[in-house]
């Protein structure tokens, strides 16, 4: 049988603009939301969501565009701005499924964690959605607009992907459909640190879903390189912030890239508590004790 998150029942949940998105569901008790990252699927979640459903109803969807949640079409808007994207696979769209798909599963408040693309996911649910979002923790990212603003010289080419993806339709879906287990292993690889903690039935899982995904996947970052950057900079510039607590964990690559991560957390989140942790990118998997403390000690606050 294909791995899954054990005592979790995989449900389908409408979301927003008529999408449907697939998630696993298990436990009782407050609401947690837990979105993964990239190239990966819900199943990121499985030692971290087993734990937190001892005493939580803890709900881990699929991203739209990523694993079996519904992937609709980048839209073909050829009169927006230049440098924007469609809205389709914008943060604030794919934020507004995460609350309808809560919504959907009963709970108007509902605390909120994310890991890499689903933590801007996350981020901006907080943002759009502060009396829904009661407590939010981010894993290994920074905020979109802070991501760019940090990305400079030689040592931009870490994220390289980011630049790949960011390009008009064509181009990069067509280069990373000429190899796709090549580029997406790349990062499964490139980032963790114990290849122990992505077993190859998972490896496998997350490689077949990005094979799936690809214009999606794709149209994700694209947003990210336009719109999302446009939402970032208006509540910036209108000093909104994030109401809630919120916890941030990351690896020291702050340093590394020459950039004070916890400072620019900080400008955004008046409540925080900034964490570096001795582990590769993907530190769900590879450290679920320390994920797991942190979000306890999140939604105790």
């Amino acid at each position: 049988m294909p791995p899954a998150i054990p005592g979790f029942d995989l449900r389908r949940v409408p979301a927003a603009d008529g999408v449907t998105l697939t998630a696993a569901v298990g436990g009782s008790g407050p609401p947690v939301v837990l979105l993964h990252g990239f190239p990966q699927t819900h199943l990121m979640w499985r030692h971290v969501a087993v734990d937190l459903a001892a005493d939580h109803t803890v709900i881990c969807p699929d991203l739209r565009g990523y694993g079996a949640s519904d992937k609709p079409a980048e839209a073909d808007d050829t009169a927006a701005p230049a440098g924007t994207a469609p809205a389709v696979y914008a943060k604030r769209t794919m934020a507004a499924d995460i609350v309808a798909v809560a919504a959907a599963l009963g709970h108007d408040r509902f605390a909120l964690a994310g890991h890499d693309r689903g933590a801007l996911v996350a981020f901006r649910a907080a943002l759009d959605h502060p009396g829904t979002v009661t407590h939010l923790a981010c894993l290994d990212v920074l905020p979109t607009l802070d991501m760019w603003d940090a990305m400079h010289g030689t040592t931009a080419a870490v994220g390289f992907h980011l630049y790949l993806m960011a390009q008009p339709p064509g181009l990069p879906e067509r280069m990373i459909a000429a190899d796709p287990d090549l580029f997406f292993g790349h990062f499964l690889d490139l980032w963790v640190r114990a290849p122990e903690a992505v077993p190859a039935d998972v490896r496998a899982v997350y490689l077949a879903a990005c094979r799936a995904a690809i214009p999606s996947i794709v149209a994700d970052y694209r947003a990210s390189a336009g719109i999302d950057v446009t939402h970032d900079a208006a509540d910036r510039a209108a000093g909104n912030r994030l109401r809630m607590p919120v916890a941030v964990l990351q690896q020291d690559w702050g340093a590394a890239l020459g950039f004070d991560a916890a400072a620019l957390w900080s400008a955004w989140a008046p409540d925080l508590r900034h964490t570096t942790v001795d582990t590769g990118h993907f530190m769900a998997e590879e450290s679920p004790a320390t994920v797991v403390t942190a979000l306890r000690d999140l939604l105790a606050r």
